[in-house]
């Protein structure tokens, strides 16, 4: 086997050298769509860069040109599986150091060397780019190049942490190198990342030619330093600078995260240091994040996600150009935007003038912030605008080959809606609807092609919230599922198939979550208080902020539905029923739990004690933060518990998976379920069974929880 392993990994990479003297460096890996940089590939580019000197001091290779032979893939980055085997600070530390000697090599060769990157360049890849002399990427949508080894709890440790800011300068590095933002080719060639952008079709050609014009004397156009990077060039201004980044990553993460502090450490450090003694420090960091318990949750979720991206069955997907949304409101405003920003030709249908406008409105909008972020052009927003074509009745809806529902959630209109749509869609068209919780199943009874009739279930904000549920019907067919999941996946969105069940997965899980907060209400806790402790546990907002964001009247829906499907756990807390009295309806209506001035929350309504009533005690009283977030967290637990008992998903990871995506989920602690089994069957089932007798059913355990303690095994061990 090992014999077999090498042999691939001496297929992965290739060394030519073409009649003037010019050495091609070739990625391309057996049987893959992307290059990586496994141990076995870097020891094969150590060797070959040790014929390249040879061949460099006998005369006969004159330049170097590192490329790949993959469209739209230069280098993915390094193996993931090698990243989390190690457990070992000084392991890691050392292998650092061996890619960082390695990328040296290349550094000092003696030639003029440059970095042809078309598509998707990544982690060890950017960092082996940044160790040539020029990089020249493909002008194309698919060229991505990043460092996002801070999504994995890490840091560039290959040479990136340390040279990219000496490159391209500190302001423009550290968003990249703290967040693992990619960018475009375009933004590479305004921040000095690359060189040159050309045509994919003559990156190699104009590759060649610059290593020949470099031989024939030409010197490369010096890049100019602008007034910010110069004033940034001072120590005194990269201290306040980086004082600044921390500040801002502390109130983002709220410290919870350690790569991004890490590599602010690192680069204060470093800056000013030699380059070899820069990489020292910063292979020695690689190593301490590398065995660190958050880069192995990190890890995980990477793998969750990569999860995602395979088909969710093997039935061959129908194509999708046009697509009918059904109702402009906010969900389908911006569904809209979504599609049309994507490439696909969307007719937005509602029953009046107001409304349609008012989705109209909504895509505008969202395409606007795109311009004002310079993530688009004025031009193409406009033409990716004009993608979106309003109507009044069905006129084009004959042509389209996928159907977005997102009317008013009532069983009734949606029936109603759907029944006309299938009757003037032609035959083969898959028709889905966005609702949150009610039955796909009962749906499809009144269609007659129920098998092309599926849930495409969005969260809001759709521009933002990755996550996709396909909920398969009864009678879905596969070729429905394989058509939306592979929408999905052109929408950059995580696709996940749950079968229907009131509130599917994410919501069904979530809203014991937020009723859990209603019921700390009654005792007593503040709204500061409740969403305060959970936002220290890493949640991106509290549980009562939640429900401000979802819509007051949105949240009543789902949990009637949820408390008429499954009974005295999902009861309303009291709290939650007094608001829906008032006129509050949350970030919506500008009032809520909390306070809302020109769209932004401001701060915690104290008025809302008093409308609500006998529901909340008169004084508020302080429960311990770790009891408010035990409350909240494990009637979440749970209830995936029960989830995976009936069925809705396959397993653990696809419950993560939904929860992480879809809530936010703190992705440090590796998913609801992973961050369950670090704390143990046994003690799970201890503590719902501690509250079950102080607060009642809603904390009956789970029979599968039982089950888990019984055995000793976690939600991670279940086939």
């Amino acid at each position: 086997m090992a014999t077999v392993a090498a042999t691939a990994e001496a297929k992965a990479l290739t060394l030519e050298v073409d009649g003037d003297g010019i050495a091609w460096l070739t990625f391309d890996r057996p049987g893959s769509r992307a290059n990586i940089l496994t141990s076995g590939v870097m020891e094969r580019l150590d060797g070959l860069l040790a014929e390249l000197e040879a061949g460099i001091r006998a005369g006969a290779i004159r330049g170097l040109v590192v490329r790949s032979r993959k469209p739209g893939m230069f280098i993915a980055g390094a193996n993931v599986d090698e990243i989390a085997a190690i457990t070992d600070p000084a392991e890691a530390e050392a292998k650092a150091r061996l890619g960082q000697q390695i990328f040296l090599h290349v550094d000092r060769l003696p030639v003029f060397t440059v970095a042809a990157i078309d598509g998707v360049c990544l982690g060890g890849g950017t960092e082996l780019a940044l160790a040539c002399d020029y990089r020249i990427a493909a002008d194309a949508p698919a060229t991505r190049i990043g460092l996002p080894e801070v999504r994995l709890g890490i840091i560039p440790g290959f040479g990136g942490t340390t040279r990219l800011p000496r490159l391209v300068g500190l302001k423009a590095a550290l968003p990249m190198i703290l967040t693992g933002r990619l960018v475009d080719a375009r933004t590479a060639q305004r921040t000095g990342l690359v060189d040159e952008r050309v045509h994919p079709a003559m990156l190699e050609e104009r590759a060649k030619q610059v290593v020949l014009e470099r031989l024939a004397g030409t010197k490369p156009p010096a890049r100019k330093r602008g007034a910010v990077e110069r004033l940034l060039a001072s120590a005194v201004a990269r201290r306040v600078v980086l004082a600044q980044a921390r500040k801002q990553v502390l109130k983002e993460t709220k410290g919870h995260y350690p790569a991004p502090l890490a590599a602010l450490d690192t680069l204060a450090e470093t800056m000013a240091l030699p380059l070899e003694e820069a990489l020292k420090v910063e292979a020695r960091t690689l190593g301490r994040l590398v065995a660190s318990p958050e880069s192995k949750n990190l890890i995980h979720v990477f793998r969750l996600m990569e999860s995602a991206k395979k088909p969710a069955t093997t039935a061959t997907p129908r194509p999708v150009e046009r697509v009918g949304v059904l109702g402009a409101g906010v969900m389908g405003g911006g569904i809209a935007q979504l599609l049309a920003n994507r490439g696909l030709h969307v007719r937005l249908k509602d029953i009046a003038p107001g409304p349609l406008g008012h989705g109209l409105k909504t895509a505008r909008e969202l395409f606007d912030k795109a311009v004002e972020r310079k993530r688009l052009e004025r031009r193409e927003a406009a033409q990716r605008m004009a993608r979106i074509a309003p109507t009044l009745d069905y006129s084009g809806f004959g042509s389209v080959q996928l159907v977005i529902e997102a009317v008013v959630e009532r069983m009734d209109v949606k029936q109603g809606v759907l029944r006309e749509v299938e009757r003037v869609a032609r035959p083969g068209t898959v028709l889905t609807s966005n609702t949150s919780a009610l039955s796909i199943s009962e749906m499809q009874a009144v269609l007659a092609r129920p098998e092309d009739f599926a849930g495409m279930h969005f969260f809001n904000p759709v521009h933002r919230m990755p996550l996709v549920e396909i909920v398969r019907g009864a009678r879905t067919g596969d070729e429905a599922v394989a058509t939306i999941w592979s929408v999905v996946r052109a929408l950059d969105k995580t696709p996940l198939v749950v079968r229907d069940g009131p509130g599917f997965l994410v919501n069904r899980i979530l809203a014991p979550y937020m009723n859990e907060a209603g019921w700390l209400l009654a005792d007593g806790a503040s709204i500061q208080a409740i969403d305060g402790a959970l936002v220290d546990f890493g949640m991106p907002m509290g549980p009562l902020r939640l429900l401000d964001e979802v819509g007051l009247d949105v949240a009543r829906h789902v949990a009637q539905i949820l408390h008429d499907a499954f009974g005295e756990r999902m009861k309303p807390a009291a709290p939650l029923v007094a608001i829906q009295a008032t006129s509050r309806l949350g970030r919506k209506g500008g009032a809520g739990f909390y306070r809302y001035a020109r769209g932004k929350e401001a701060g915690p309504d104290e008025g809302v004690y008093a409308e609500l009533g006998d529901a909340v005690p008169a004084q508020r009283r302080e429960i311990p933060r770790d009891s408010i977030v035990e409350r909240c967290v494990l009637v979440m637990v749970n209830e995936a518990a029960r989830v995976l008992e009936d069925g809705i998903v396959a397993d653990a990871g696809a419950v993560d998976l939904g929860l992480i995506a879809g809530t936010g989920f703190p992705p440090f602690r590796g998913g609801l379920l992973r961050y369950a089994d670090s704390l143990g069957a046994e003690t799970v089932l201890q503590k719902l069974e501690a509250y079950e007798r102080i607060r009642g059913s809603r904390f009956a355990p789970a029979p599968l929880i039982r089950e888990l303690a019984a055995s000793g095994r976690g939600f991670y061990d279940l086939a």
